[in-house]
């Protein structure tokens, strides 16, 4: 198969680890609700999935968590709170700094939430060298939606084996080998730089 013209990231767990329970305590010293419930209401309740699809504002998604959880800080700490779970993986931003130096167009391709990628963008700079960026909340559908992976060929200008896409969640990468794009299913950022080298890279 032809080298690819263009590289799709996913974010979590393939550039940035993150980790909820972090948030959780934070906004539970402020809350009547224990550190699990605030994680369960943050990581697995509709709440989240409405904020990723773009139905909620940041203040809506406060608003219900402050009410659900009796938060009992300002908007201000909530968010700063919320936002801060996240970790820089050093051996896959370098990957892309690696495919920057070579000219290679690439891609963000996040289930996310403008709360975390203001966060993203102020804290970790190399977020700001893509070429590019699809982010659910801007589009009000997320992965492994196919109205989602037509915005990244609209965006990429790219189809098919043209676009390599490497992402953490099996059911994504599925999306994406449906539409015959490439596709690297992220276990470690390790075994991602060796089939990444497979390819030519």
């Amino acid at each position: 198969m032809n080298k690819p013209e263009v590289v799709v990231f996913d974010l979590g767990k393939v550039l940035v680890d993150f980790d909820y329970s972090i948030a959780a305590r934070k906004i539970a010293a402020q809350a009547e609700r224990s550190a699990a419930q605030v994680q369960e209401l943050l990581d697995h309740s509709p709440l989240l999935l409405r904020f990723e699809h773009g139905h909620l504002t940041a203040r809506e998604f406060f608003e219900a968590v402050r009410g659900q959880a009796k938060f009992r800080g300002s908007y201000e700490e909530f968010t700063a709170a919320f936002a801060d779970i996240f970790s820089e993986m050093p051996r896959m931003v370098r990957l892309h700094a690696d495919l920057r130096a070579q000219q290679i167009p690439t891609f963000i391709f996040s289930n996310t939430n403008e709360l975390a990628i203001h966060h993203v963008r102020r804290n970790f700079p190399f977020f700001a060298n893509f070429t590019g960026y699809i982010l659910s909340y801007e589009h009000g559908a997320m992965k492994p939606d196919a109205r989602l992976y037509e915005v990244v060929e609209c965006t990429t200008g790219r189809h098919g084996a043209g676009i390599l896409y490497i992402d953490d969640r099996a059911e994504n990468v599925a999306g994406g080998t449906a539409r015959g794009w490439q596709t690297i299913w992220q276990e470690t950022p390790e075994k991602t730089v060796a089939a990444m080298q497979a390819l030519g890279f």
